[in-house]
């Protein structure tokens, strides 16, 4: 079972792209989801959290408006679509979960590789 993280890139100021974190071995129907970065030399930050509970989607306040977190459960697939990015949104970004049924006030503990993002300024 893992969690995958695509679609980073290097784009300019202004510019956007979609990340995806595709579930393999498992439906992710139910779980709580989230997507956190890491920038170089800073600390982890969460970016967005899907809950597990009833769905309900979150955003960091330094990305509310801009990044858009969507869920196909069909295809086991969360998605991030990031509009307007800054060169602060540079960064490894990783998809992660705690597990099914759970709110977004965990520490996740399953995570996947992540993507790289770069915004050039």
């Amino acid at each position: 079972v893992q969690l995958q993280a695509s679609g980073g890139g290097l784009v300019q100021t202004g510019g956007s792209l979609r990340l995806s974190c595709t579930a393999s071995g498992f439906s992710l129907d139910d779980y709580v989801i989230g997507w956190f970065r890491q920038a170089p030399g800073k600390e982890r930050e969460v970016v967005s959290c899907s809950s597990g509970i009833d769905g309900s989607i979150t955003y960091s306040p330094s990305v509310k408006g801009r990044f858009t977190m969507s869920r196909d459960n069909a295809k086991s697939t969360v998605y991030l679509q990031m509009n307007s990015l800054q060169p602060e949104d540079t960064g490894t970004y990783h998809c992660a979960t705690y597990g099914l049924g759970f709110s977004c006030d965990y520490d996740m503990d399953f995570w996947g590789k992540g993507t790289l993002v770069t915004v050039s300024s």
